[in-house]
């Protein structure tokens, strides 16, 4: 999640810095985007890694709770 904050901050820097910027206002844009996109990728991945360690959790837990043979 650190991941994350940094990315979406360095994307606000470059946004403040597209508007003192006129020439490099593309650039810097650009890069805003490509800092956001990978703050998206960095989040989904954090929410798959948690979603499949519950769906780990509740395969132990039926585990646990299924009726042994006699």
């Amino acid at each position: 999640m650190e991941n994350v904050r940094r990315y979406r901050a360095l994307a606000s820097l470059c946004r403040q810095q597209a508007a003192y910027r006129p020439l490099q206002t593309w650039e810097l844009l650009g890069q805003a985007e490509h800092f956001e996109h990978l703050a998206e990728l960095a989040l989904k991945a954090h929410f798959d890694a948690c979603n499949a360690q519950r769906d780990d959790d509740i395969l132990a837990a039926a585990a646990w709770e299924a009726p042994a043979a006699a």
